[in-house]
């Protein structure tokens, strides 16, 4: 009976001894396998962590850098040098027309109607005031001469019948009534003479003459003003009636640039500014001018203010009404870091430089361009000012031409690099 309940006690033991270690056992296997576990998932963070690491590093990296040989470099004619300063000056755009002021033109017409018997120029000669355009011929004409002959006689005649009556007037021997209508009608036909005479003036002729009785068969028609003739409007035997345009002139010694500047600009513009222009129909000339009047008024379509500039060194070929492409320098020039307009290239909405750096390898030259972000100010005659964000390595080099292609290539290589 003891040996019974010594052999039960000893099973116990040994059963409860295996329990234990089978419940030990299956807690280490629960425990490396969640290790485990762990250690998989950090290995797979890892590897994310490792890809956010390079794809972080491209981004900072921007654009690919693009290499080029020697060859192709050249072939593209690509220029390279330092980042040149250059005198810059604030510019605005302006297009408009050549002018001539109002003084210095004229429409010569008819003061009374007549025939034109003859014309003495013709369109493009050039005239000096006073000099005979045409003339006219019509009764008209030689009646105001003759009705003038008259008027003056008897205003000679008044002028010494008046002398008398004075004379017996202070005598007290003539009446002072008949003095006083003698003095009246004097007085009236002086007047009615020296409206004959200003006529006759306008007519260009010689009133000496006229009075003398020499009465001009043909009226001439005389230029107001020093000029080239522009236009004529009439034809020989043609009546003209008064105020009717014969001939236009103008003087091109005073033409001028007369510019239209938008609301956005006038601000920028001020008097003795200098301007830059070229003729549309004359490509390859540059002229020069200098503002001397900014308009105060808005012209509505388009709205724009008028801007006249005096030419320096006319030339001959300019005529009023050609149009012009201008360039209005609104500031100082200041010395400021610059490249050619070719050099810079937009992308999505930056501007951008190349920095070049050339390699040797196995005796042959290899370039790399890199893509540098710049910000943009200035521009002027194709130059624009680059303002740099960070300093570039003493001695840089960058492109100074070509950045359309440099970028379209640099963008190829991408594309390829992330396939």
């Amino acid at each position: 009976m003891k040996k019974q309940i010594i052999y039960i006690v000893a099973l116990v033991l040994m059963v409860s001894v295996f329990t234990g270690c089978g419940s030990k056992s299956a807690e280490n296997s629960g425990e490396a396998s969640h290790e485990e576990h762990n250690e998989g998932e950090a290995g797979h963070a890892g590897e994310e962590g490792g890809h956010e690491g390079e794809e972080g590093e491209h981004s900072e990296e921007g654009m690919a850098e693009l290499h080029l040989s020697d060859m192709k470099f050249e072939s593209l004619g690509i220029k390279v040098d330092t980042l040149p300063t250059r005198a810059l000056s604030g510019v605005v755009e302006a297009n408009g027309q050549l002018e001539v002021p109002p003084q210095h033109e004229a429409t010569v017409t008819a003061i009374l109607g007549a025939n034109v018997t003859s014309i003495k120029v013709i369109e493009g000669d050039q005239v000096n005031k006073g000099k005979v355009l045409a003339y006219l011929s019509h009764p008209n004409l030689s009646k105001l001469q003759t009705d003038y002959v008259r008027a003056y006689s008897q205003l000679q005649f008044l002028e010494k019948e008046n002398q008398r009556q004075k004379r017996l007037y202070e005598e007290e021997v003539g009446s002072g009534k008949t003095y006083q209508q003698i003095q009246a009608d004097y007085q009236a036909m002086k007047g009615e003479v020296k409206g004959y005479e200003a006529q006759l003036r306008q007519l260009s002729l010689n009133v000496e003459k006229v009075q003398s009785g020499d009465i001009y068969q043909y009226v001439p028609v005389v230029s107001p003003i020093d000029g080239y003739i522009e236009k004529v409007e009439v034809q020989v035997g043609q009546y003209v009636d008064p105020q009717t345009e014969m001939f236009m002139i103008v003087n091109t010694d005073h033409i001028h640039a007369d510019l239209m500047v938008f609301e956005k600009d006038v601000y920028k513009v001020k008097k003795g500014q200098k301007v830059s222009f070229t003729v549309e129909s004359v490509p390859g000339n540059t002229l020069t001018a200098k503002i001397y009047s900014v308009g105060k008024q808005f012209e509505q379509n388009p709205k724009a203010v008028h801007v006249h500039a005096e030419i320096k060194n006319k030339e001959d070929f300019l005529i009023p009404g050609m149009y012009i492409n201008g360039k209005i320098r609104t500031g100082d020039n200041n010395t400021v870091r610059a490249l050619p307009e070719s050099a810079i290239i937009e992308e999505e909405g930056k501007p951008y430089i190349f920095m070049a750096e050339a390699h040797e390898e196995d005796g042959k030259t290899e370039w790399a361009f890199k893509a540098i972000e710049v910000r943009t100010g200035i521009t002027e005659d194709g130059w624009v000012e680059i303002k740099l964000l960070e300093p570039l390595p003493d001695g840089a080099q960058v492109a100074w031409n070509n950045a359309y292609y440099l970028i379209s290539e640099m963008k190829k290589s991408q594309t390829s690099h992330s396939h």
